[in-house]
């Protein structure tokens, strides 16, 4: 079961870019814009706070080459901005700029953008920001911490069965709860090295770097992983107690509350890392997500234990305490599950339209056919409850028969045949319903541990609140991201060209408007004529023709009026000779 779900994992997480909560607002310069004066400052402003390294960022001359810059640090105390200072003279020409944060729930995001000092380059430095993730680092990063979160589901999960449930024996269950214990010990060791290489986007050798761990240590993260390792201690020390207290039948309440302690401070180290630190209602939303891991935990480790109290020591009482508490579970699971939806989504649209709705919808049907399987286990639970094993008649008296005298004694009466067991037969009944019993209960098991992986990829992908509100932003140079938009056109056997087009301010009323072509290689492109065209067939306004001036190296209009707000149709045309000319569409969102 465990190699199928890292097998998903692999397959609905593998390698690709990140998918992290923070979501680029704005850059200041505007990406595109063309400068009189040299900026003093390069600023960039996110959804939600951001964490800096010592190379967040790179500027690049026209040339290619290193611009040196100051130390990179957040603008006017403001968690969700990055600022880095530039020269106090830069040339004219194209400047690039290349970044990389890390989101506050953990994950890394990196870009890049361009601006010009007096007018563009004719050519532009090119740069490579490469993955945001490397693949192989990823990957690794992705099956650790779905290990990380199967372990604590076993260790809670089976340690909460223990102390709720009172199993006759819960000798057979000191494995598993030993190889949770193990493997979240080895998940987090594994998260803690792989955890600079992440950030950096660079392959797992170079998590050997001695360096780049003690700068881990110093960030929130890497914080948060080590207060896990340390907890793993006092845990293990309760788990010895707890085998204890079970080989002496002792039932001390302060066992449970330990354990909720240890259980609530483990869930912590996640809910202070994921998702729920960032965003709206912070301290509600990392209660929502402490609650829902410990419900997730108390039913999926429970299921396992149950599992093996099955196959080992079967017992109805201890069965259906575990029915009860798995109901609470899954009245936790949804209500938390619910507000979580909520947060993360932000609208109906989301849920079908980004990745991370479609992710949930996923996970709402694995949950339903878990539901289904548990609403089977129910029924298993109940009619076992209500079984009754025949009692043992105790053997009658036996009376000594008179011996005649001198006359051998009388022989002894033969044992009777038991009778083979017949399908009514109670005990035979009560075996088969444990045997349904486990069943269900394993369908639940396999079940959950797919959930616990979309659950892990879920984590690590933008949420549709995060992905909306930066898509509605207005940045602090006024220009809206939807404003700048770059357009593909095909040249013929020449390959593919691109024209990048920026609005200012992007909103109703009069704008600016800059457009630059490049062209198959990247660089800036002369071509003979370029046309821009808006058009809002919702209320059937246009077309208005942009009047664009060739400036020698890109091309301008200083007005350009556009009336209303609402999803405009931009038609740009690309003559690429005295003959041939190309078309090509896009829509933009203009705001009031």
């Amino acid at each position: 079961m465990l190699l199928g779900a890292v097998l998903v994992l692999l397959l609905l997480g593998g390698a690709g870019p990140a998918s992290a909560h923070a979501a680029l607002d704005s850059t200041d310069p505007g990406d595109g814009t063309v400068l009189q004066r040299a900026p003093r400052h390069v600023t960039l402003t996110f959804s939600e706070s951001v964490g800096l390294r010592d190379d967040s960022f790179r500027v690049l001359d026209p040339g290619g080459h290193r611009v040196r810059t100051g130390e990179a640090g957040h603008a006017d105390g403001r968690s969700d901005t990055a600022r880095v200072g530039l020269p106090a003279e830069l040339g004219e020409g194209t400047y690039t700029v290349a970044w990389r944060v890390v989101s506050a729930d953990s994950h890394p995001i990196s870009g890049a953008f361009t601006f010009s000092v007096g007018q563009p380059s004719t050519t532009t430095a090119a740069v490579d920001t490469g993955l945001s993730e490397d693949p192989l680092t990823a990957t690794l990063n992705k099956v650790a911490r779905y290990l990380s979160y199967l372990a604590a589901a076993l260790l809670i999960g089976i340690a909460a069965f223990v102390v709720l449930c009172r199993p006759p024996d819960a000798s057979a269950l000191r494995r598993p709860l030993v190889a949770g214990w193990w493997t979240l010990l080895g998940a987090t060791l594994a998260l803690l090295v792989l955890r600079a290489p992440y950030e950096a986007g660079t392959g797992p050798a170079d998590a050997l770097d001695a360096g780049a761990l003690a700068d881990t240590l110093t960030t929130r993260p890497g914080v948060l992983l080590l207060a896990r390792l340390v907890l793993l201690a006092p845990v293990a020390l309760f788990l010895v107690r707890l085998g204890r207290a079970d080989r002496h039948r002792e039932r001390r309440p302060s066992t449970a509350a330990v354990g909720a302690v240890l259980a609530l401070a483990l869930a912590s180290t996640w809910g202070a890392a994921e998702h729920a630190s960032a965003g709206i209602q912070v301290p509600l939303a990392v209660t929502s997500f402490v609650l829902h891991l410990l419900a997730t935990a108390i039913w999926l480790g429970g299921l396992v234990a149950l599992l093996v109290t099955l196959r080992a020591a079967p017992d109805a009482a201890t069965v259906a305490r575990f029915s009860r508490i798995a109901l609470v579970s899954v009245t936790v699971l949804v209500a938390t599950g619910v507000y979580q939806s909520w947060r993360g989504l932000g609208s109906w649209q989301a849920l079908t339209g980004t990745t991370y709705g479609r992710l949930l919808l996923a996970k709402v049907a694995l949950v339903t056919v878990l539901l289904a399987a548990a609403a089977v286990s129910r029924r298993w639970t109940a009619a076992l409850a209500t079984a009754r094993t025949p009692v043992r008649q105790p053997e009658r008296e036996r009376v000594p028969q008179p011996v005649p005298a001198g006359g051998p004694p009388p022989p002894e009466p033969e044992p009777a045949e038991p009778a083979p067991p017949t399908p009514d037969d109670p005990s035979t009944a009560a075996d088969d319903l444990r045997r349904g019993l486990r069943r269900s209960v394993l369908a639940e098991a396999v079940v959950a541990a797919v959930v616990l992986v979309v659950t892990t990829v879920l984590t690590g992908t933008l949420p549709g609140r995060a992905a909306d509100e930066a898509a509605r932003a207005v940045p602090a140079g006024g220009v809206l991201p939807a404003s700048v938009t770059t357009i593909p056109f095909d040249i013929g056997g020449s390959g593919r060209g691109t024209v990048q087009i920026t609005l200012d301010p992007g909103r109703t009323g009069d704008n600016a408007v800059q457009a630059v072509v490049f062209g198959p290689d990247g660089a800036l492109a002369a071509v003979p004529e370029l046309r821009l065209s808006f058009t809002l067939p919702d209320k059937d306004v246009g077309p208005i023709e942009a009047r664009l001036v060739d400036r020698g190296g890109y091309w301008s209009a200083n007005t350009l009026a556009l009336p209303l707000p609402g999803t405009w149709t931009m038609r740009t045309t690309v003559r690429v000779s005295e003959i041939d000319q190309v078309s090509a569409e896009r829509r933009i969102r203009i705001e009031r």
